[in-house]
């Protein structure tokens, strides 16, 4: 960066990727470093020796919340398909809790990927028996991923499954990691259960 800009907005270029580093708020195209949101512009000196460029990161305003996903946000989503390699979800909100929901309910489209649905035994992971289409999921984003869609997770004992209805249409409870139950039933449905937070 030549010199200091105190704001910046999406889509302004911050500085070739060779003289700086990717910090929150940014993203990279090609060989530019981008700004992703509106916010007041940092540039943090590198600690490391190995790491020579500043970290360039956009802070929104205090109070503002997150508009967009970054590497590390907690997510809650609606699955919308699978297959045996992935669920295909929609960002529902941005937090752990739900705090920021995404406008008019245009979700973010996303991926949980059969290998980042658990942290043990990933080989014997089954989508089907984790997810079901209209379950609702927490995960955090592992990636921004490509243009289409947002990577994300499931490992962590916390993430999971918050929401599901059985296959009768009735509302479901957890009653382990793995199951829900049919509240009118008692039928038991896989599921990678969130543990409550």
């Amino acid at each position: 960066m030549s010199g200091p800009i105190p704001l910046s907005l999406p889509g302004q270029i911050l500085g070739p990727t060779s003289a700086n580093a990717i910090g929150s708020g940014t993203h990279i195209h090609g060989t530019q470093l981008y700004s992703s949101v509106a916010g007041t512009l940092h540039s943090t000196p590198s600690t490391t020796k190995t790491v020579k460029q500043p970290t360039v990161s956009v802070q929104r305003p205090n109070g503002a919340g997150t508009l967009l996903p970054e590497v590390g946000t907690v997510v809650l989503g609606r699955i919308t398909r699978t297959n045996p390699r992935q669920a295909n979800l929609s960002i529902l909100a941005l937090g752990a809790q739900g705090e920021h929901v995404c406008r008019d309910g245009q979700g973010f489209p996303a991926i949980i990927r059969q290998q980042d649905i658990r942290a043990t035994e990933i080989d014997k992971v089954v989508v089907a028996q984790s997810f079901r289409v209209g379950d609702i999921v927490r995960a955090v984003v592992i990636s921004l991923g490509d243009e289409r869609s947002y990577y994300l997770s499931t490992a962590k004992n916390e993430l999971g499954v918050v929401m599901a209805v059985s296959e009768a249409g009735n509302a479901m409870f957890p009653v382990s990691w793995k199951e829900f139950q049919d509240g009118v039933s008692g039928a038991r449905e896989a599921r990678k259960v969130a543990k409550p937070v």
